[in-house]
């Protein structure tokens, strides 16, 4: 691992943290990440910043203590590799290199050919394309784990073993199954025998369905009271967040993304691409949005010439991330006081859920639904079915053919 560039230059990285405004405690770790690295590298086997992160982790840290040490090697990572400084938006590249790295020639070049192929192809976002990449790698690792040097190796046995726990539990869901489909499928023009073989290796996964969470009349009424109130505890950005997370079901990655330009207030519309398709949506702003949206950027949001209409509350006030919105989901829901006890679903997807539900109820068209909250199959609308109590009641058998005791209604 060639550190020669972070010993020359790292005093930069460090005096632009102080310039930025980043505070004393969160540059004196960097610069204790960095001196650490530094004194540690010759004696050593890293390869990579990940393996860095793993020694770490091997060693036992806490949760809060990894979570700091990745921080700081984000930080120092993209500095040292790619000349970039923070912008308040820590990219953990470590984490998302995964196993591909460590894939044998062989296994990484099936990886390679599939992302060729869709990239050629045109259909998928670099990030779908990546992270179903990185999903196949994991796959393959296992069996390079478990002793397969090569795909002509593969056997039956192996893969169902990398998919399946010794009880017979799947490891893996459906969904990584077709992942692995079609990074193998992209390299059938290569060995059509030896890939379509290893193609139906794959196990057949019974699919599962989760209980899901909706929000009751009650918890609406409390959140839509805790984002009408001022004196709720939440900030102007965290309002105007929260409405339109409710009011439109937008994706966290769309609300985090939206930029200035995409609100028009004259024309009382919001025109976005959506960052997960990709697909053109506009939408009818309300009141209540442009409103909470005028507030916040005229009273709370700091004039740094950014482009994105949401940023951090923090120096150097950079564009806010979409994982924060978790937090800020969090923060409306404790303001409302609902879904506060443990493993209660309290992310804004449970948001769109709503709005899916209640349209539906209302007898809307499925094809209009899914425009609107931006779904380009039709089919992503089957999750929210189970709570559509108004037609699901429609669809009620009556019990009137079948005697029961009186008691059984009355509780005698």
């Amino acid at each position: 691992m060639n550190l020669q560039n972070l010993r020359e230059r790292h005093q930069e990285l460090i005096d632009y943290m102080k310039d930025s405004g980043y505070s004393n405690d969160y540059i004196e770790r960097v610069k204790r990440e960095i001196n650490k690295i530094i004194a540690n590298a010759d004696y050593s086997d890293w390869q990579s910043y990940a393996d860095i992160y793993r020694d770490y982790a091997n060693q036992g840290a806490s949760k809060a203590a990894l979570s700091h040490k990745l921080a700081s090697l984000g930080i120092i990572e993209r500095f040292d590799v790619s000349g970039e400084l923070p912008d308040g938006r820590t990219r953990q590249r470590i984490i998302t290199q995964g196993q591909e790295q460590y894939l044998l020639p062989e296994f990484k070049h099936i990886i390679d050919t599939f992302r060729e192929s869709e990239s050629r192809r045109g259909a998928k976002k670099p990030t779908t394309i990546h992270a179903q990449a990185g999903a196949a790698a994991r796959f393959l690792y296992a069996l390079q784990s478990a002793g397969i040097n090569s795909a002509s190796e593969i056997t039956q046995q192996s893969v169902i073993e990398a998919f399946m726990d010794k009880d017979g539990t799947p490891r893996w869901g459906r969904k990584c199954k077709y992942v692995c489909s079609i990074v193998l499928k992209a390299n059938v023009p290569s060995d059509p025998k030896l890939f379509n073989r290893l193609m139906a290796y794959l196990p057949d996964l019974r699919e599962t369905r989760k209980n899901i969470q909706y929000l009751t009349d009650e918890e609406i009424i409390s959140i839509k009271r805790a984002l009408a109130n001022e004196n709720s505890g939440l900030s102007l950005r965290d309002t105007a967040i929260g409405i339109l997370a409710y009011n439109y079901g937008l994706r966290c990655c769309d609300i985090a993304a939206l930029k200035l330009e995409n609100v028009d207030l004259a024309g009382e519309k919001i025109s976005i691409a959506q960052q997960k398709t990709a697909a053109p949506l506009e939408l009818p702003l309300t009141i209540a949005a442009g409103n909470a949206l005028y507030d916040y950027v005229t009273r709370e949001r700091p004039d740094n010439g950014c482009e994105y209409i949401f940023l951090a509350e923090t120096r150097p006030f950079g564009r806010l991330s979409s994982s924060s919105l978790t937090h800020i989901a969090a923060a409306i829901m404790k303001a409302a006081g609902v879904r506060q006890n443990p493993g209660d679903r309290k992310g804004f997807h449970i948001f769109r859920h709503r709005l899916a539900t209640a349209l539906l109820g209302n007898g809307i068209a499925q094809p209009v639904i899914s425009k609107i909250v931006g779904h380009t199959s039709p089919d992503s609308l089957n999750t929210y079915l189970s709570a559509d109590f108004v037609h699901l009641k429609e669809c009620a058998l009556s019990i009137e053919r079948f005697p029961l005791r009186g008691e059984v209604f009355t509780g005698e």
